[in-house]
């Protein structure tokens, strides 16, 4: 459960980014090469209260080698 930076009100999870006009979506990568290793598929959670967005990772065992 994450909870609202601003208001502290439960915020809605998993839900996923969508970019007008591309097809290609947005991935995580640890570093600016190419084939970097990918950190996840970014998440975001929205507050039903004020409208706050969260973007964030699930599996952040991958941040630990870094």
């Amino acid at each position: 459960m994450r909870n609202c930076i601003r208001c502290q009100a439960e915020m809605v999870e998993n839900c996923d980014i969508k970019i007008q006009g591309a097809g290609y979506g947005i991935v995580l990568s640890s570093n600016e090469k190419i084939f970097a290793e990918r950190l996840g598929k970014p998440k975001v959670a929205i507050c039903p209260s004020c409208g706050e967005v969260s973007i964030y990772i699930e599996d952040v065992d991958k941040l630990n080698k870094y």
